[in-house]
């Protein structure tokens, strides 16, 4: 027993000081458009001292007021993006759920961000509505409008693999350190018009959009939106820890900027 406890406080010393050292560089605040578990563990594994709010459930009008409390944007999976905000409502029977009040929650959040320099990574669904707040479009039916080539969703959504290619050009290839990598999948929705500003910064072997980033991202805040799912990848894959590393960096120096 006395061992027990010895081991245990060795333990929760470690981790508060580690933790003090993380305070010591301000802990980054996310704001978080829904939260699940797998997300959560994603960012602490990166940052054990991160402070993560869900903003699912608020009012959308009290985004304005609590967006500034926080550090960086973090927009997750989910149901599909109504059609009307990108020019195809008639597609909307082809879609999936839609959850309207989500739509009009992300969108006033992801505003916020753009207009306050704030740091914003998008997952899926967090992807896509970025391209769509910023003026693109998305594929409705990726099997019907696009291509079959590649399996981008199937039942067994976690044994569905496939492999992306990276713009060796872009910020995504740097923090990845590598021009290919595998990817999990689980969308039949993707990019289709680019919004401006924006480039595609990786693509499967069909050709699909992977991943977006900013077009010219010198001088400007992070942002970046893939397709996978990096919250359930191990942290070690470059598709998904080194996102989280920089996000959360980036977040940190947002923060700073705000008290100067």
């Amino acid at each position: 027993m006395q061992k027990i406890f010895v081991l245990t406080a060795i333990v929760l010393s470690f981790f508060l000081m580690s933790c003090a050292k993380q305070v010591h560089q301000s802990p980054p605040k996310i704001a978080v458009s829904k939260l699940s578990d797998s997300y959560q563990q994603w960012i602490l594994q990166e940052d054990s001292c991160a402070e993560i709010t869900s903003f699912y459930g608020l009012p959308v009008d009290s985004v304005i007021v609590k967006m500034p409390d926080f550090d960086g944007l973090l927009l997750t999976g989910g149901e599909d993006v109504f059609p009307a905000y990108y020019g195809k409502i008639d597609d909307t029977a082809r879609c999936g759920w839609i959850n309207h009040y989500r739509d009009s929650l992300e969108m006033a959040m992801i505003s916020w961000a753009l207009s306050n320099d704030m740091p914003i990574i998008g997952v899926c669904r967090g992807a896509q509505i970025l391209n769509v707040a910023m003026g693109g479009s998305l594929i409705v039916d990726i099997p019907s409008d696009f291509d079959t080539t590649v399996v981008h969703r199937q039942k067994e959504y976690d044994k569905c693999f496939h492999r992306v290619s990276l713009d060796t050009t872009s910020l995504l290839y740097a923090l990845a350190g590598s021009a290919q990598g595998t990817a999990n999948s689980n969308h039949h929705q993707a990019v289709d018009r680019l919004a401006d500003g924006l480039k595609i910064s990786a693509h499967t072997d069909d050709g699909l959009p992977e991943a977006i980033e900013r077009l010219k991202p010198d001088g400007k805040p992070f942002l970046i939106g893939v397709q996978w799912h990096p919250e359930r990848l191990d942290p070690e894959n470059p598709l998904s820890g080194p996102l989280m590393t920089d996000f959360l960096e980036e977040a940190r120096g947002f923060s700073l900027s705000k008290k100067h």
